[in-house]
């Protein structure tokens, strides 16, 4: 890319924006190369733009159209598949100044905030105020809400509450040629044309820039949250009694299952001591008007699937247990370069999962931990190896697991996207005619790709 081309947009983007937020400075580029995904560019962007309203998100995008340069939407940067990392000849359009929660509404459950806004400081801001805000990342203390929209995250909470689709109810949307659109509405209930709000949200930035979402919020319940913790012998038995739980008609909202080698490792992190060798957890939670009623259900159902050392956790273990679970990834790092997968297969077929998941790992030789949102059928399968660059053994032995899960009717990814990281494998699982179709709909939206070149679709 012509040098003259680079050196006069970011003259127009100063001219737009002001100098303090149109970054070229080789530490602030430095800090966009990568995301949490392992990925790194080879050569930084053109430079970081940081607006701080919709109407500056069109700004840049007119003078990025204009010159015919790409434009990297960027949150918090806590991605794990490479979508966010700025590279060279790219804007990066980082949302983090846009941070500001424009309107609660209690009276109609919902709230209207910016893409940057922090999810953890959104729920925190929530609850004192007796409302508290479903999706539930784990990166939820660091991450984005506009990244969580944009990558249609998941969570621990996903398992009752569902993904963060289920609770974006609109969003303000900047178009390739500087245009802005909001897409859905804000009433309880609303069927006019076709659903572009579901479009964008998993989207990815490869179709618009997210600058504002109208977002559904919950009342706290007066109900306590009941905890039960449990050890098993193998992961595959775990991974059974999850599945009978669900099958039972209990509804828990959190079911984490860690295999023997996070536990293991988390515990080592954290300095804990673990009541079992070499066992698998699994972390419940209920919550509403029967949440006793049915943990002690739960209970008998895990104890009969052998279950060992079935406990209902007090309010301060509950919180400790969580941040056992929360721990997975740091823990993970201590180990080796980690590079962190995400497949989801029906939830009567995890247990097959995890077998397939060991005996990859026997075949590779690669050590391979696992943890699981077992409410979901969502497990993060975690590649541990030496060096920065991901060896093509490990892509094989990845390859192998995100065949597994299509073979037992599941997907690639359940909340982490496709980003660069999967899109070899996405014609795999949707079929030449409909991938064909989506790379349609993306031209329709962005006709010269200037959204986040090269991702998704490779």
């Amino acid at each position: 890319m012509a040098q003259n081309k680079l050196d006069n947009v970011v003259k127009d983007l100063i001219a737009a924006l002001g100098s303090e937020r149109v970054e070229t400075s080789l530490s602030a580029l430095t800090l966009v190369m990568s995301d949490e995904s392992g990925f790194h560019a080879d050569r930084p962007p053109v430079c970081v733009v940081y607006p701080e309203s919709t109407e500056d998100v069109q700004s840049v995008v007119r003078c990025a159209a204009l010159h015919d340069v790409p434009v990297t939407i960027r949150g918090a940067g806590t991605g794990l598949t490479g979508a966010s990392m700025g590279s060279h000849g790219e804007i990066v359009l980082s949302t983090l100044r846009m941070n500001q929660v424009l309107e609660i509404d209690f009276a109609n459950r919902c709230a209207r905030v910016q893409a940057g806004v922090i999810n953890g400081d959104f729920d925190d801001l929530l609850r004192e105020n007796g409302f508290w805000f479903a999706p539930d990342p784990a990166s939820r203390k660091i991450s984005s809400i506009g990244g969580n929209v944009a990558t249609n995250a998941g969570g621990l909470m996903c398992a009752k509450y569902g993904v963060t689709r289920e609770a974006v109810l609109s969003a303000v949307v900047v178009l390739a040629d500087g245009s802005s659109i909001t897409v859905g509405r804000s009433t309880v209930k609303g069927v006019t044309g076709l659903d572009l709000t579901a479009l964008f949200v998993g989207s990815e930035g490869i179709l618009g820039v997210i600058s504002e979402v109208t977002v559904k919020i919950l009342p706290v319940s007066d109900h306590p949250v009941v905890t039960l913790s449990a050890y098993f012998s193998t992961v595959n038995e775990a991974a059974v009694a999850s599945a009978r739980v669900t099958e039972n008609n209990l509804q828990p909202a959190v079911m984490e299952i860690m295999d023997s080698q996070c536990l293991a490792a988390v515990h080592e992190y954290l300095n804990i001591s673990s009541p079992h060798d070499r066992a698998s957890h699994i972390l419940i939670q209920f919550d509403g008007a029967d949440a006793e009623v049915q943990a002690l259900s739960c209970r008998a159902i895990l104890e009969n699937c052998g279950a060992r050392d079935v406990d209902i956790a007090s309010d301060s273990e509950a919180e400790a247990l969580l941040e056992v679970r929360r721990s997975v990834h740091p823990s993970l790092a201590r180990l080796g370069t980690t590079l962190i997968e995400d497949v989801c297969v029906p939830r009567s077929k995890l247990g097959e999962m995890f077998d397939e998941i060991a005996r990859i790992s026997a075949k590779y030789s690669v050590s391979i931990p696992t943890v699981c949102h077992a409410g979901d059928g969502n497990l993060h399968p975690n590649f541990i190896f030496d060096g920065e660059v991901v060896p093509e053994h490990i892509w094989e032995a990845a390859s192998e697991i995100f065949a597994a899960a299509l073979a037992l009717g599941g997907t690639l990814t359940g909340e982490h996207g496709v980003g660069f990281l999967k899109s070899r494998w996405l014609r795999d699982e949707l079929g030449p005619r409909q991938y064909q179709l989506q790379q349609d709909i993306k031209h329709v939206f962005d006709p010269h790709s200037l959204f986040n070149r090269g991702r998704v679709f490779s």
